[in-house]
């Protein structure tokens, strides 16, 4: 990666994890094998609804290697995001197939799998709902009977039945938009089915327990998250979890929950020893947060300039057995369907369902990614219901400064038209490709997309060390993306004179940095850089007063450079940065500096949304991609031809 030093210059900056991953010597969760280390294994439910009669563990313990058994009583909490309907293992129903019933601890993962088989349990066949057509039939059976028992933990969102979770956006009157007599309506329907991530790395945990305190070592994006939550679930303070995270191999929105960390955190606990959970490639398509299966309907009230003055879509997600993050990531509606183009008016609603299937959760831009795929696809279609070019269409339409969002959000800049003007001449520039599709089927489109960045609260601190190098401790985690090893080195070192190499960052830990929302939705190198300049800045001002004394210079005057403190103008007139950390020392002690990011918000106009966890966007991403492909018609194969973006 090419950077800037702080003089100015250009340097090659290679990544600094690249040697030990290519030569295979980095260290990930499924890696670490302390000693006494006991190996886990999970009792899934093989059916997919019924109600538990019997767990009979008394076979399974006496068998050779057994070291611990856990069962619901030992994780008496319930979990979720929005609503509590989640509990560790299954209690008194299942309510999907491959449900945890039990885990169990052993010498050896073969000695607990065999123990997991040889757990009694007597079950009595439910049925169940496997569609969310099924889940929302009149007279459906209830996958949550108890539904409105469960603690609410977000308020706001509409619930019902088999409805976990209703987010809705209402912003003018969509009723006359239609009943207007010079509008083309035009409707979309459109399916997509569930996604695994398929990460290098799958979910894995060392859970150990030591003087009254649970150590988690873990694959994850949410080091906090896995914190609070493996609290809540085994009933025990906070402070009593330390989480700790190294490399991890891949993510992509799997990790951003906790779901093995309590059962390795428990059993460690009961055995006394450190415990070792990793979920096979079946465990992880089976049970882990595929991205959701998902209906969408949209229509638009058209004019015949072009001209969207209404525009109505309802979207079901099915979230599975629980809530989850599909809770969460109903709001993301509001911000795909209704975050590109100029809407007269508006209403939506997206409902998370409950089926007997497997829960599932975030995957790259959550529910952006389909609903972007299906709202481009009607706005193909409006176009040749009214006759108009779709770039053309597209241009008249686009948010541009002082635009209203769904949800009332006022836009700032005119970004998106500017764009499809750069993509157009790009376009210009190179022929199409056509001709290369020969006998094969074509197509090509340019579309627009909009995300945003998760913004939220971030915390960093900085310790200036004798040497005159930097340790950055935040929560952050190093998936692969490079911000960790690329993005805040480069960040802090700019701030305070020093190369990026003479900035350590320090892998997660719960016990050493302050909250972090956790890594996901593009945040990390927005949120924690932003904390890390603060955190630097604090640690600029005690250096440079320092060295105002040492050097008998105003501190205005003096420039950190090249691991240097110098007087503005008078090159090498001043002293190492070292020299200054260690005057430090001996009058006020060691340098450290902290700093903190939160949401900046951004407001909505009130009462557009309801059951939303994000009303505004605070940081939006747009782009325009132009794309050409040929299809095989027999074989299926697909061959891009051509591919330009503008971001």
């Amino acid at each position: 990666m090419a950077t800037a030093d702080p003089s100015g210059a250009v340097m090659n900056l290679p990544r600094r994890d690249a040697r030990d991953k290519l030569l295979g010597r980095t260290r990930y969760t499924v890696d670490r094998m302390p000693p006494r280390l006991l190996h886990a294994a999970v009792l899934r439910s093989e059916i997919a609804s019924a109600r538990i009669i019997r767990i009979d563990t008394t076979r399974a313990r006496r068998m050779p290697g057994v070291r611990a058994i856990a069962l619901a009583e030992d994780a008496p909490g319930m979990h979720g995001i929005g609503i509590a309907d989640h509990p560790l293992f299954a209690s008194g129903v299942i309510r999907f197939h491959g449900e945890q019933i039990a885990a169990v601890a052993a010498d050896t993962y073969e000695q607990a799998q065999a123990a997991a088989r040889a757990i009694e349990v007597e079950l009595e066949p439910l049925p169940p709902v496997l569609t969310m057509a099924d889940a929302l039939a009149p007279g459906a059976p209830l996958v949550h009977p108890d539904w409105k028992s469960y603690e609410i933990l977000f308020e706001g969102g509409a619930r019902g039945g088999n409805v976990a979770w209703e987010a809705t956006v209402i912003r003018g009157d969509t009723d006359a938009a239609f009943a207007r007599d010079d509008v083309v309506i035009v409707e979309s329907s459109f399916r997509v089915g569930r996604q695994n991530h398929v990460s290098l790395e799958g979910r894995a945990v060392v859970a150990t327990y030591e003087d009254g305190r649970y150590h988690i070592e873990t694959s994850t994006q949410v080091p906090w998250t896995v914190r609070n939550m493996t609290s809540k679930l085994l009933g025990v303070p906070a402070s009593q979890v330390h989480v700790t995270v190294p490399p991890v191999g891949g993510a992509f929105g799997q990790k951003f929950d906790c779901t093995l960390e309590p059962y390795a955190a428990i059993l460690a606990r009961k055995s006394g020893q450190p415990v070792r959970l990793v979920y096979s490639r079946q465990e992880e398509m089976l049970t882990c947060l595929c991205r959701e299966n998902a209906d969408i309907k949209i229509r638009s009230a058209v004019t015949k300039e072009g001209e969207i003055v209404g525009r109505e879509a309802v979207v079901l997600m099915d979230c599975g057995a629980y809530g989850g993050e599909q809770i969460f990531l109903t709001t993301m509606t509001a911000h795909t369907l209704g975050g590109n183009y100029k809407l007269g008016s508006i209403k939506l609603a997206t409902r998370a369902i409950y089926t007997n299937t497997p829960p599932n959760g975030a995957f790259r831009a959550c529910n952006g990614v389909y609903n972007t795929f299906a709202l481009e696809c009607h706005t193909d279609e409006i176009c040749e219901a009214i006759g108009m070019d779709p770039l053309e269409f597209k241009r008249r339409n686009v948010l541009g400064d002082g635009d209203l969002g769904a949800t009332g959000q006022v836009f700032e800049g005119d970004v998106l038209g500017p764009m499809l003007d750069r993509m157009e001449r790009l376009r210009e520039k190179s022929p199409s490709r056509k001709h290369l599709a020969g006998d094969r089927l074509y197509g090509r489109a340019t579309v627009v997309g909009t995300w945003f960045i998760f913004v939220g609260p971030s915390t960093a601190t900085i310790n200036l060390n004798a040497d005159g190098s930097a340790t950055l401790i935040t929560a952050g985690v190093e998936l692969g993306q490079g911000t960790m090893v690329q993005a805040l080195p480069q960040i802090v070192a700019h701030e305070l004179g020093i190369h990026p190499d003479d900035v350590v960052v320090r892998n997660a830990d719960t016990d050493a940095a302050g909250f972090d929302l956790g890594v996901g939705g593009g945040r990390t190198t927005v949120s924690v850089g932003a904390a890390s300049v603060a955190a630097a800045a604090d640690v600029r001002n005690k250096i440079l007063k320092i060295a105002s004394e040492l050097l008998q210079t105003p501190p205005d005057r003096l420039v950190l450079r090249d691991g240097r403190v110098e007087i503005a103008g008078i090159e090498g007139s001043g002293t190492t940065i070292a020299k200054v950390v260690q005057r430090a020392h001996q009058v006020t002690g060691p340098v450290v500096g902290s700093g903190s990011f939160a949401n900046p918000g951004a407001p909505a106009m009130p009462g557009c949304a309801a059951g939303h966890f994000i009303d505004a966007i605070d940081i939006p991403v747009f782009n325009v991609h132009d794309c050409e492909v040929a299809v095989d018609p027999e074989t299926g194969h697909v061959e891009i031809l051509s591919y330009k973006v503008v971001q």
